[in-house]
């Protein structure tokens, strides 16, 4: 396997901020007559936070696998600092399958590894050598090296792992499990939490948050927002580009633009460029119709001197191009039948497999809300619409639909559309007649146009065969549309045209989706699945992080925005019992005020160099920080109960 893919060398040294770690200057590449990259420049420096976006299928692993050295240049050249050293997130493992998780992790510090032997060797020297001189020399040698590893990190190697394997989503029992025993979407995880624990110079994340569930992607965006190393992260998740990037790189059309801030503010300068560049092409064309009608009527007569000083004007005229702009297809959902108020009513829901997956969920949905279901992976959210639905799962509870509602279903494995049939057969609907052409018109709203409409639905790629779904949900005419991870496999403006699509829509939409800009932008309820119970906050994902910021979900005390989810037809239960003893909230807030000014000594303890000289302190400080951090956590548990019931 090349060396960038997992373990690169390190390099410690402290790297101005201004330096240049990676430079691309004038890079072609082609795998057809038309390049993939065409004059491509761009500069990566120490500390840089880089967004890369870009139509899927225009080249954007092309361009991260040029920056690793793994694909040679037409034309161009990649310029890499000296010992620099790059990570490339690998998605598949070729080692092997016998070592453990935590074993892999631990190749992520070879060379510290080898600076700690290198240590331990010059620690004997020292203490065998009589000579002075040579003592003096083996001591400036050990205090090099133990600088290294101070800025490396080196001396609590174990709770790195611990702390990245942990944030990934693995449980401490699987720290030691057999990497050939592992799912594929745990390979990933572990994959990633390799490139992170190693913390190369430049680090180059292809979709780093496929596989990670919310919790292990707030944790990622954590971790990100924290290094002080430079990546460039190719990802169609907007939410996290936002919170992790502060320059954008657009490829599109073979082509880098560069613009700066993060994706959200890419869109907004995107679209105010958009309009600069349109009014000047319009300027500049109507001149050019004036002097080519000129040049016309006076090519021969009097002003024919005059026509001729306008030609060799018009032929020095350097023309503008129109703006690149990424083709988004035109969603849209038809107008539909009105239905009565009350949508859907579920009463005390259960569902269990081998253990809970939710129970005694009791919510009603009213007519034009916009619901989203969020949850960890494995928390039962398809299970959950498929019970809603009554798909062929047996539950507990009742469900109700209401007067008029007709249902529309959108499955994330896209089930409903047949591989084997075409696109324009796929999107006939089964309540009415639709006519070839109206067939055709309602796949192109969808961008599904041309032959690509003939073709056999398996040969279409994943985001081509999403849309024909989405096309036939569209057709049904349903006035409420239940849609398990609608944006899988759509690029970042087709899941912008599928917000707003839904957003004109004037039925009623329940949603599960892990991209969290697309629930921001359409919901106006979100239910959690959380352990085995639900919750119900009026609001979106923005407002889901805000009460999770205060408390935590497996509290029985939540936040006023954030409830669990009442039963209409149980008692009004009784005033509950304490979980802490009895204290005043002036003094709970009072220790919890000291107990994190601890804390933070703590943590400025770890960056002592006194001591990260020995092992039994660190282990100690770190003992002292978790025990803190647990009472915290505790502290404001029982302060959200003394709020509640006093």
């Amino acid at each position: 396997m090349p060396e960038h893919n997992w373990a690169r060398s390190f390099s410690f040294a402290l790297i101005p901020p201004t330096m240049s770690q990676i430079r691309v200057d004038h890079v072609w590449k082609y795998f057809s007559s038309e390049p993939v990259l065409a004059d491509v420049a761009l500069d990566i420096r120490a500390g840089d936070r880089i967004g890369l976006i870009g139509p899927n299928g225009c080249g954007k692993t092309t361009l991260l696998r040029i920056l690793t050295g793994d694909l040679e240049l037409d034309r161009g050249s990649v310029v890499r600092r000296k010992n620099v050293s790059v990570g490339y997130l690998q998605q598949s493992y070729d080692g092997d399958p016998n070592q453990s998780a935590w074993d892999f992790a631990h190749t992520a510090f070879d060379a510290i590894h080898r600076l700690s032997a290198e240590s331990e060797q010059l620690a004997t020297a020292m203490a065998n050598t009589q000579d002075e001189s040579a003592q003096e020399l083996i001591a400036r040698q050990f205090d090099h090296v133990q600088k290294q590893l101070h800025q490396a990190d080196g001396f609590q190697l174990d709770y790195k792992i611990e702390r990245v394997l942990g944030g990934l989503g693995f449980s401490s029992s699987q720290f030691h499990q057999t990497i050939g025993t592992l799912s594929g979407g745990q390979v990933n995880r572990l994959m990633l939490a390799h490139l992170l624990i190693s913390a190369p110079d430049v680090m180059l994340l292809d979709e780093p948050s496929n596989h990670l569930d919310l919790k292990a992607t707030e944790w990622l965006e954590d971790f990100l927002r924290g290094t002080q190393n430079a990546y460039v992260i190719v990802s169609h998740d907007r939410y996290l580009l936002d919170r992790v990037t502060d320059q954008t790189l657009e490829l599109l059309d073979a082509k880098i633009d560069a613009f700066p801030g993060n994706y959200s503010k890419y869109v907004q300068l995107k679209a105010d460029r958009l309009e600069v560049q349109r009014r000047t092409h319009e300027k500049q064309r109507l001149e050019i119709e004036k002097l080519e009608d000129f040049i016309r009527r006076n090519h021969y007569g009097q002003k024919a001197t005059q026509a001729e000083d306008r030609r060799k004007k018009l032929a020095q005229i350097e023309r503008v191009e129109l703006p690149r702009e990424v083709e988004v297809p035109p969603m849209s959902f038809a107008q539909v039948q009105r239905c009565g108020d009350i949508v859907l009513r579920a009463q005390r829901l259960s569902k269990s497999f081998d253990r809970p997956l939710f129970s005694d969920v009791t919510f009603q949905i009213e007519r034009g809300q916009r619901w989203g279901i969020l949850g960890a992976n494995g928390s039962g959210k398809t299970t959950f619409l498929r019970c809603l639905l009554e798909d062929g799962f047996e539950f507990e509870g009742q469900v109700k639909w209401g007067a008029g509602v007709s249902v529309g279903y959108f499955d994330q494995q896209l089930r409903c559309v047949d591989e084997n049939t075409t696109p324009i057969e796929a999107v006939r609907p089964t309540h009415k007649d639709m006519v070839d052409q109206l067939r055709r018109d309602l796949l192109a709203r969808f961008g599904i146009t041309g032959d690509t409409a003939l073709q056999a639905i398996g040969s279409l790629s994943g985001g081509q065969r999403n849309r024909v779904a989405l096309a036939r949900l569209a057709a049904s005419d349903a006035n409420t549309l239940v849609m398990d991870e609608p944006t899988n496999h759509l690029d970042l403006w087709s899941r912008e045209a599928l917000a707003a699509a839904l957003q004109a829509f004037e039925g009623t939409v329940l949603v599960v989706s892990h991209d969290r800009y697309f629930i921001n932008q359409l919901c106006d309820h979100v239910l959690v699945l959380d352990n085995d119970r639900a919750h119900v906050i009026d609001g979106n994902y923005d407002t889901f992080r805000m009460v999770t910021a205060r408390g935590s979900f497996a509290n029985d005390s939540l936040s006023k925005q954030a409830k669990p989810i009442p039963n209409p037809t149980a008692d009004q239960s009784p005033r509950r019992k304490r979980r802490f003893p009895y204290r005043r909230i002036e003094e709970i807030e009072a220790e919890i005020a000291e107990r994190e000014a601890l804390q933070k000594r703590l943590e400025g303890d770890l960056s002592d160099p006194e001591v990260l000289r020995s092992r039994e302190r660190v282990l100690e400080t770190l003992s002292r920080l978790e025990k803190e951090s647990e009472r915290i956590s505790q502290l404001y548990e029982h302060w959200h109960e003394a709020s509640e019931l006093e």
